[in-house]
């Protein structure tokens, strides 16, 4: 019985291994941690991942906890979230941190480099219609800077219009005053985001595992 169980384990591990790149240590690593955080249930909840202690004080926190239970990072092709996560899920969003392998391709590098910025854009597209609207941008750059501490509310809101008309200028050329403008689609996001190094930036170090060391020797 036992001997059969752990085949089962070993098999289903090995699915989730070549269908995330993580390797089966790393699963087994990433099923105890969330056994851990879901004391041993079957699925993970908001509440489990918002007793994080190490998110408490970090600006993004409402943001990374709702990327787990967007559909759209379970690579399911569909929009709206989901109450409660399953492992599989669990290791679909955390994939989404997994540095790149070593030796792969330009082509396989650049795939890669535009999953984990979709992530990151779907973290702000925050109504899953494809833009990240002036009012999306407002709000994320509002959380961001009172919770600094350091500005208040109606200056955190000037500083978020101006880089919005920025990132218009950047994407769109010269707008009119009266030009009324929709908001940053993921092709303009690739566009502001062309020169960022991804790959040093997207770490989960908050499951006290850093993602940083989680490379895939594939």
């Amino acid at each position: 019985m036992g001997a059969s169980q752990s085949a089962r384990t070993e098999h289903e591990f090995q699915d989730l291994a070549d269908r995330t790149g993580f390797s089966l240590e790393q699963i087994g690593n990433l099923n105890k941690r969330f056994r851990q955080l879901s004391k041993n249930e079957q699925t993970l909840s908001r509440q489990d991942l918002a007793s994080i202690s190490a998110l408490d004080n970090n600006p993004l926190r409402a943001q990374i906890i709702n990327a787990f239970f967007d559909k759209r990072n379970l690579r399911q092709n569909e929009v709206g979230t989901v109450q409660v996560i399953g492992f599989e899920e669990f290791l679909m969003v955390m994939s989404h941190f997994r540095p790149a392998a070593m030796h792969i391709t330009e082509e396989e590098r650049e795939k890669l480099r535009r999953e984990k910025l979709r992530f990151v854009f779907n973290m702000h597209d925050t109504d899953s219609d494809g833009t990240i609207t002036l009012e999306e941008y407002r709000r994320a750059v509002e959380e961001l800077l009172s919770k600094a501490g350091t500005i208040g509310q109606e200056t955190a809101k000037a500083i978020a219009d101006a880089a919005m008309l920025e990132v218009a200028s950047t994407t769109r050329g010269k707008m009119e005053p009266d030009e009324f403008y929709e908001g940053i689609t993921f092709e303009n996001f690739l566009q502001i985001l062309k020169t960022l190094d991804i790959e040093t930036r997207m770490h989960v170090r908050f499951l006290n595992m850093d993602t940083a060391t989680m490379r895939c020797g594939k």
